[in-house]
């Protein structure tokens, strides 16, 4: 062959191999919800919410049934999914700031104000390896400006700060950036999300959308309030509330925006689109003991709910769909966890993992391929030593097995089975000593290597104070029963 033709085809297939190697970089969109429930979507079995393009997605992909939130409230599981890390090792354990109470039998730990500068994120990572990022909605990692997602690796910021309501929620320290007259927070989330994919089309992308909805205040626009109220007196159902349900279906909308703007971009053979929750949902608002009219929603068949370490506060939705990969359909019941993304975009984007951070999460691309496979991981790890919708305490899980060991003081365990008591009905403590025993040990041993932070005794322990809550901003009580119960400025239009 002549050197000159020898040369060109060379040329040709280098040129051809970074082709194919920026080919198998996935675009990656990561939609993060807030709040929403195991069970508050169809293709999880919700029968009242019509979800048709989440559920399309599923049918598209490759849904998880035990996946789970690495918090029971969205700062940790935001920390998590940032670092990669368990949020313990870093000590956001509540939603910042958290709540307080003072004269409770214990003296909970203060969480980390912000995910600390120096934590390579995940955003960070991606970037190394080429890829543009980008960040919209709520952040909830640090109010303080120098804490904000720019400063953590996104190219793109647009931090969202305000209920769902028009009027009523801002982008914050970019006022250029504008919302529609009359448009609720989740369209103009998803008007900012396609303008992105629109932008960053020509290069590979990781774009996390973290809308505030399905958080209370409770807030959607009329037509579908109307429309699930029709429902709701058809069905005689009790929950959810017509309100968070027309929430769930906004959200919906938004991913069908997003979804639409990766096909119309040419992309959706080459972008993996990951849908999921930070916590499991809420049934009532933590401080209210009274009034019905405060019920949200349910997590039934689950146990408990956001603020809990039962199967109803952590155990979110998960889909994802990448169509080189993915089985359209297909089920994954591995037990997996938030602080799994990092490693699985890095995997995927052919990155490395930061030298000097402790990564706890395992890459999710042998599940991908292969639902059926399994990690080789021993056991999940939940620490939550703060009073909310139930009172402080750690958690393990090792396969089926799940021990929840309370730090109020009191010592209380709680054994399951859940592979045959997915509702943690039957307490197993009595009856399998050496199982709950084993779990202990192993949760105590977990607690002193990630060097955790724990509840000490109250002082001050008051029992018949011990339920007020007061501000952690303030300093002052709170007043729950003068707050007006979901106003109707926040039920529609």
């Amino acid at each position: 062959m002549h050197p000159s033709r020898l040369i060109l085809v060379l040329a040709v297939l280098v040129s051809h191999s970074a082709f194919l190697e920026a080919a198998d970089r996935p675009n990656i969109v990561l939609i993060f919800i807030d709040d929403l429930g195991w069970k508050d979507i169809g293709c999880y079995g919700n029968e009242f919410i019509d979800t048709p393009r989440i559920d399309q997605l599923a049918k598209e992909g490759l849904r998880f049934t035990d996946f789970y939130a690495a918090g029971a409230v969205c700062s940790p599981t935001r920390c998590a999914v940032q670092s990669g890390q368990n949020q313990a090792r870093i000590g956001i354990t509540a939603h910042i700031p958290g709540h307080w109470r003072p004269f409770e039998r214990v003296i909970t730990p203060q969480t980390t104000m912000a995910l600390p500068l120096e934590t390579v994120t995940v955003a960070e990572a991606l970037r190394d390896s080429g890829y543009a990022t980008g960040y919209i909605g709520k952040w909830h990692l640090g109010a303080d400006a120098r804490f904000q997602p720019q400063f953590q690796g996104y190219d793109f910021t647009a931090v969202i700060s305000g209920p769902h309501l028009p009027g009523k929620y801002r982008v914050q320290g970019n006022p250029d950036l504008k919302p529609k007259p009359d448009q609720y927070r989740t369209d103009f989330e998803a008007d900012l999300s396609v303008s992105f994919i629109q932008a960053e089309r020509d290069q590979p992308f990781f774009l996390m959308l973290s809308p505030f909805a399905v958080h209370i205040p409770l807030g959607a626009m009329s037509e579908k309030v109307d429309k699930y109220q029709r429902k709701a007196d058809d069905t005689k159902a009790d929950l959810p509330h017509p309100v968070y349900a027309a929430m769930v279906e906004h959200c919906d909308d938004m991913v069908g925006r997003i979804v639409d703007a990766v096909a119309d971009a040419g992309l959706e053979d080459n972008t993996m689109i990951v849908f999921t929750s930070d916590n499991g949902g809420l049934y009532r608002r933590y401080d209210y003991r009274e009034a019905a009219d405060d019920n949200v929603t349910s997590m039934a068949p689950l146990k408990g709910e956001k603020g809990s370490l039962h199967e109803g506060g952590v155990r979110v939705p998960l889909i994802i769909k990448y169509p080189p990969m993915t089985i359209p359909g297909s089920l994954c019941n591995e037990p997996t966890i938030s602080y799994d993304f990092f490693p699985t975009f890095v995997d995927m984007a052919g990155g490395s993992l930061p030298q000097n951070q402790t990564i706890d999460g395992l890459s999710l691309t042998p599940l991908i391929k292969t639902p059926t496979a399994k990690l080789d991981r021993s056991a999940l790890h939940w620490h939550y030593p703060h009073f909310h919708h139930d009172r402080p305490a750690s958690s393990i899980r090792e396969r089926d097995w799940k021990l929840i060991e309370y730090l109020d003081g009191t010592g209380d365990l709680e054994l399951y089975h859940l592979a045959t008591d997915l509702g943690e009905t039957s307490n197993l403590t009595e009856s399998k000593p050496g199982r709950t025993a084993d779990l202990k040990s192993k949760l105590a041993n977990w607690r002193t290597d990630v060097v955790v932070r724990l509840p000490l005794p109250n002082p001050n322990y008051d029992a018949e104070r011990a339920h007020e809550w007061w501000s952690m901003r303030s300093g002052k009580p709170i007043r729950s029963d003068d707050r007006k119960r979901f106003p109707p400025t926040e039920q529609g239009l």
